[in-house]
């Protein structure tokens, strides 16, 4: 169990809004603010990078349509350099624009017509995928060990062989949540509901763009994978070291 309650937590949460919609922004600061979040706002894509790459922030709200620098680019600029939480916001919430968030390294993406209800659901989750934390008197989880991967929960860090990999929280989620259950199929649903921690669509596509982002990062085949094997019409399982042929 965390350590601490989420109202608790909430209340040392700093926010990053890059929006060049003022009113917007002041509505999500009007919402946010008295619970407990400080929330900061940015109105166009340079001023939202250096601000986020400067200061410290446990999630970046950012638009895809900005001045100056798109809300893509922006997010390419930072993934390099920070692994920060993202919700990425959609003006229509049109599958394209969530598919390119997400491989761009988004956690997740939120239309603008949300309620606010929906972005603290949104926001807490991405927050709380990046900032788990033992109880005191919890043991330390194990290591996760599937061939040459590492995978380190309490640190939330993974490694191929001694090079460590770039992932993002909801990718580090997603690849734990396919090393435990190794040699079994976990359905899309079945991961949406271990590392997404929302509602979801029918046909949502999330969880297809972040496996082909790990298996890029794990230069891994999807024809020939070492690691994450496509079950047709079932979903994804890990292999077992060894193993050979496809299930």
């Amino acid at each position: 169990m965390p350590a601490r309650s989420e109202n608790a937590a909430d209340s040392r949460l700093r926010v990053l809004v890059v929006d060049d919609d003022r009113k917007l922004c002041r509505l999500i600061h009007d919402y946010l603010e008295p619970l407990g979040y400080e929330v900061t706002a940015a109105y166009n894509g340079p001023e939202g990078l250096e601000i986020a790459l400067q200061e410290s922030f446990s999630a970046v709200i950012l638009d895809v349509m900005l001045p100056g620098m798109n809300g893509f680019d922006v997010l390419r600029e930072l993934r390099a350099k920070s692994a920060v939480p993202v919700l990425m916001l959609t003006g229509r919430g049109e599958e394209p624009d969530r598919i390119v968030g997400l491989e761009l390294g988004a956690d997740d993406y939120l239309p603008k017509t949300f309620s606010t209800r929906e972005l603290l659901a949104r926001l807490r989750a991405v927050i709380r995928r990046s900032t788990l934390v033992r109880a005191p008197e919890e043991p330390r989880a194990p290591q996760v060990v599937v061939g040459d991967l590492h995978l380190d929960p309490e640190a939330r860090v993974a490694a191929l062989g001694d090079q460590p990999l770039p992932l993002t929280a909801i990718e580090f989620d997603l690849l734990l949540a396919l090393a435990k259950a190794t040699g079994r199929v976990k359905t899309r649903e079945q991961l949406l509901n271990d590392v997404v921690d929302r509602n979801f669509d029918a046909f949502d596509r999330s969880i297809d763009v972040h496996i082909s982002s790990l298996r890029r990062k794990l230069g891994d085949d999807p024809k020939l994978p070492r690691f994450i094997v496509t079950v047709r019409s079932a979903g994804y399982m890990m292999r077992k070291p060894g193993s050979e042929g496809l299930p």
